[in-house]
């Protein structure tokens, strides 16, 4: 029996030893979250880094949700306005979080409750707005919302 996998357009990260899974439509700031929260991690000495941008693969293995990187792209992001480049990578996660970039002057001020990200492999990941476009740093504001679970 083969484990339920999908390919989606979303890019993943780690950071110390919990994944995330950064969600939202096209141009809403994935890969630019993912580079500078990884870019913030080793500034502070911590382990971070991208395992897949724009395209993810997602298999459940062992009751838990993996993502991993298709081969066209492993090793490559997108700075949008720049061009793709290469970083270095890590082949695969597990994914604890699921994370959808936020601008404070369009969204609104509070996110739902115990909202989930379901996905296309029948389970679910909770849900963070972390707001972008602000004088918060992206891993910051992560590391408030995720005090115990982020160590940082």
């Amino acid at each position: 029996m083969t484990a339920p996998t999908c390919n989606i357009h979303a890019t993943a990260i780690v950071l110390g030893t919990a994944g995330f899974l950064i969600t939202g439509p096209s141009g809403s700031g994935k890969s630019a979250f993912a580079l500078s929260c990884i870019s913030e991690a080793r500034r502070r000495g911590r382990f971070a880094a991208l395992v897949a941008d724009d395209r993810v693969d997602l298999t459940l293995e062992n009751n838990r949700i993996i993502a991993r990187c298709p081969a066209s792209i492993r090793g490559l992001i997108e700075i949008r306005g720049g061009g793709i480049v290469a970083v270095e990578t890590v082949s695969a996660c597990v994914l604890d979080w699921a994370i959808m970039p936020a601008r404070p002057s369009r969204d609104p001020r509070l996110p739902p409750e115990n909202e989930e990200l379901q996905l296309q492999i029948g389970r679910t990941l909770p849900l963070l707005r972390v707001p972008v476009e602000t004088l918060v740093s992206p891993l910051d504001a992560l590391h408030a919302l995720l005090p115990k679970k982020l160590a940082l």
